[in-house]
């Protein structure tokens, strides 16, 4: 096993994994620099969603090595990967995955809730969040009385609350109207500059490279040699009609 570069804080070689045979990597090797936004592009079915749960340690690859911050990650126990990704890791995808019994600030506590932090505290830290992804005045509502973009934005407020190392953003605007894509997008990118996360973001929109410093764009399991990974040295801004 070879130690990955010491300048990336997530590093995969040669990534390969299946479902139920059908393949969804083709040996990915990637890394990612500490605090930068990596987006991940490509259509549907191109290993994007997998290549994040290897990286984020929800899936271990068939094949491949993964790292973070220099120790391996795919080599844990099942349990110690869980602790890494409650402690250094968030998670937001297409669907929010709110807890129905929980108000909005609750669910975007929870991250903190969990690691023992008081409820003053949590919640005055959720409420941070929630206004600056405009849902603030939804912080008492239950799941069920929310409308679905405001579901979004509070999970994305729950994958940022605990400032975790890395953010993996499964397609996160997916659901949303183009207005409300671009805000929680500016509002991903914006908050992991300020607070130094690193993020990797993927996406199905070509627009979300607009976001990112570097894009990856995957077809059928493999980066796509045709277009090749952009890389920019002073990341541009993003479209504001994204």
């Amino acid at each position: 096993m070879v130690a990955p570069p010491d300048n990336d804080v997530l590093f995969a070689r040669a990534l390969r994994h299946s479902h139920r045979g059908s393949p969804a990597l083709l040996g990915v090797t990637v890394g990612v620099r500490e605090g930068e936004i990596l987006a991940v592009v490509g259509p549907r079915g191109s290993g994007k969603t997998t290549l994040l749960r290897c990286l984020s340690g929800q899936l271990v690859p068939d094949q491949g090595e993964v790292w973070f911050n220099g120790g391996p990650v795919n080599s844990l126990a099942a349990a110690s990967r869980d602790q890494l990704r409650r402690e250094r890791f968030g998670w937001v995808g297409s669907e929010p995955q709110l807890l129905p019994e929980l108000t909005a600030w609750e669910n975007a506590a929870l991250p903190l809730l969990m690691r023992g932090v008081r409820s003053r505290a949590a919640r005055a830290k959720a409420m941070e969040w929630l206004e600056r992804l405009d849902i603030g005045a939804a912080a008492r509502k239950h799941p069920g009385a929310m409308l679905q973009s405001e579901r979004q934005r509070v999970a994305v407020a729950r994958a940022l609350v605990a400032v975790p190392a890395v953010v993996f953003a499964d397609d996160p605007a997916a659901p949303l109207h183009r207005a409300d894509r671009a805000q929680v997008l500016r509002t991903l990118a914006s908050a992991a500059r300020s607070h130094g996360m690193t993020v990797v973001l993927a996406g199905t929109d070509p627009d979300t490279a607009g976001y990112a410093d570097r894009t990856l764009t995957l077809r059928d399991g493999c980066p796509d040699t045709a277009a090749h990974t952009h890389d920019r040295e002073t990341p541009d801004p993003a479209p504001a009609n994204a």
